[in-house]
């Protein structure tokens, strides 16, 4: 499904009841199981032994077992900023964690001067008895410029299949750093798993532009690798033109002089056709889903959905399926969940686990989806 922004009312509504009619699947594709409720939570990690690492905004991080339930509060997190779109966010192993204990997080910080940026920082996930707490946390990495506000952070952490960090970074709503190449606000970016440069960045230069792999973004919030170890990154547009990307080494896609959405003030942002030497995305969606989260999925527990993107929707209130093929892209089914859902993860089973987000009079809800079984 694409969707356009210069539309009439009429066909506006229509394209609203065609992407309903074609897209809103009922539930009965799967079982929803709901584990617990936390506090403003953001993101969930599974461990090797199974066991969950979930983070709340706030700046709390917790481990819970296999089934939700709530085992230890994880000491030594950094201090946060919690506000707006702030807080702490992220969560990642390190390729190696089994035999390092690595654990990478990002989160908002504050400067002196009451500016803010997100932050990603690595420590050892060290068990002593039955308590947890990170050690020897190092920041390996951080926004440049800090800014004001507490928007469009993005940071979104991934390792990649060739065992390098992908940080995705918001321009912060403030617009033109997304083609600022001294700034790494607005970007997708790569680094060693010690935060040092990979010498094949395909920018160089200052430390700034050495770590950039793509700019031109705005608000992305989900990145994952498919099955070809192709870049997929989706990201919140302004008012319309929420998008899916392809991302190439040194991709442009134009934020903020083009965009199938346009300014909240109602000023007009030229489309993507307008501009084709910049990349274009792979979908657009108008009406906005308000992507927050994408998961890649290979698991066993719903073969027919394996190697398809699953996207999470705030306002949208929906989880959204995009089949793949070729390098192209397509809304295939979107599951209304009622809810605002703020991540979507795979467990070791191949179940789906989805948090609820905790703003907006959400209850900040972990849920398990799993296939229901054909003789019941």
């Amino acid at each position: 499904m694409v969707c356009f922004k210069k539309t009439s009312l009429n066909f506006l509504v229509g394209l609203f009841i065609f992407c309903a009619s074609f897209s809103m699947a009922q539930n009965n594709a799967f079982r929803i199981e709901n584990m617990a409720n936390f506090d403003h939570p953001w993101a969930l990690e599974f461990l090797p032994d199974q066991k969950i690492l979930l983070t709340e905004m706030g700046g709390s991080l917790k481990l819970l077992d296999n089934t939700g339930n709530f085992l230890s509060e994880v000491k030594g997190v950094p201090e946060v900023a919690f506000g707006g779109h702030g807080g702490l966010g992220d969560l990642a192993l390190h390729p190696a964690f089994e035999q390092n204990q690595l654990l990478y997080l990002s989160y908002a910080e504050a400067s002196k001067e009451n500016t803010y940026g997100a932050a990603v920082a690595r420590a050892k996930l060290h068990k002593t008895q039955n308590k947890y707490q990170l050690t020897g946390l190092e920041v390996i990495w951080r926004q440049y410029p800090k800014v004001t506000g507490d928007g469009h952070f993005g940071h979104r952490l991934l390792f990649g299949p060739e065992g390098y960090l992908w940080i995705s970074s918001g321009e912060r709503r403030k617009f033109d750093p997304s083609q600022d190449m001294e700034s790494n606000l607005g970007k997708m970016v790569r680094l060693n798993e010690d935060g040092s440069l990979p010498t094949d960045n395909p920018f160089s230069g200052s430390p700034i532009q050495s770590q950039i792999w793509s700019l031109g973004h705005r608000n992305p919030l989900g990145i994952a690798f498919d099955e070809g170890d192709n870049l997929w990154v989706v990201e919140m547009g302004p008012k319309g033109g929420d998008e899916l990307n392809l991302v190439r080494r040194k991709s442009n896609f134009g934020y903020p002089i083009v965009s199938n959405g346009d300014h909240y003030s109602g000023a007009d942002i030229p489309d993507h056709h307008t501009r084709p030497e910049f990349a274009a995305p792979k979908i657009t969606w108008t009406p906005v889903i308000s992507p927050s989260s994408m998961l890649f999925y290979t698991g066993e527990e719903f073969p027919e959905w394996k190697n398809s993107l699953f996207i999470g929707g705030l306002s949208s209130k929906a989880l959204i399926r995009v089949a793949l093929s070729n390098g192209e892209a397509k809304e295939a089914e979107r599951f209304g969940m009622n809810k605002r859902i703020r991540e979507v993860e795979q467990g070791p089973d191949g179940a789906i686990w989805l948090l609820e987000d905790g703003r907006r009079g959400g209850s900040g809800q972990l849920m398990k989806l799993t296939g229901r079984n054909t003789d019941s």
